[in-house]
């Protein structure tokens, strides 16, 4: 028989040809899609313009070489995500160490996430820019990426109670430097 029906071909197997992305994803509809989420990202963790453009275009470089990878478009941003924050890592590693300040957010992304608008905006950059870097890091993917702590510990290559500590320790730190002192209800 010639013609063959796709339910009794043989399925393909790993060396039967070359790798393809799946069809509804090519860079271009990647790029148009994310680009945006990517820079913002980039951004937050460079705390430069220069330096967020120069990280998103070498994760779209890189998305581009190995687009094969992307298994489920659908998650395509968290893939885009991880590619970004391995390329800041690995640029990290090949310069002079930084100080945690000179890496900046994205002020205006935590004020208009932040639930009290009487916070002083200054005051809150300040103390974003006064933590750990892996500190920090942990909360812009927690908070505004919305990673799981499963999903971090993934990507960063942590334990999970690791991430959970790191994220309590930050905004532990967060609150000594806003000022804000919780205090447990008392028993009457």
């Amino acid at each position: 028989m010639a013609d063959q029906s796709d339910s009794m071909r043989a399925p393909k197997k790993e060396g039967d040809g070359p790798a393809r992305a799946p069809e509804d994803l090519d860079i271009a509809r990647l790029v148009h899609a994310h680009h945006g989420a990517v820079y913002r990202y980039a951004y937050r963790l460079t705390g430069s313009v220069a330096d967020a453009e120069d990280l998103a275009q070498q994760t779209f470089l890189i998305a581009q070489q190995k687009l094969t990878q992307i298994r489920e478009p659908r998650k395509a941003d968290r893939w885009l995500f991880a590619v970004l924050r391995s390329c800041f890592l690995k640029n990290r590693r090949r310069r002079k160490p930084v100080a945690a300040s000179n890496l900046e957010m994205d002020i205006a992304d935590v004020a208009a996430k932040s639930r009290d608008d009487g916070v002083d905006r200054e005051l809150l950059d300040r103390a974003l820019r006064d933590l750990r870097e892996e500190y920090r890091l942990v909360l812009v993917m927690f908070y505004f990426e919305d990673f799981s702590y499963k999903e971090i510990a993934r990507q960063l290559g942590v334990p999970m109670g690791t991430v959970m500590s790191r994220l309590a320790r930050a905004k532990s730190r967060l609150r000594q430097r806003l000022g804000y002192h919780h205090t447990a209800p008392r028993n009457r």
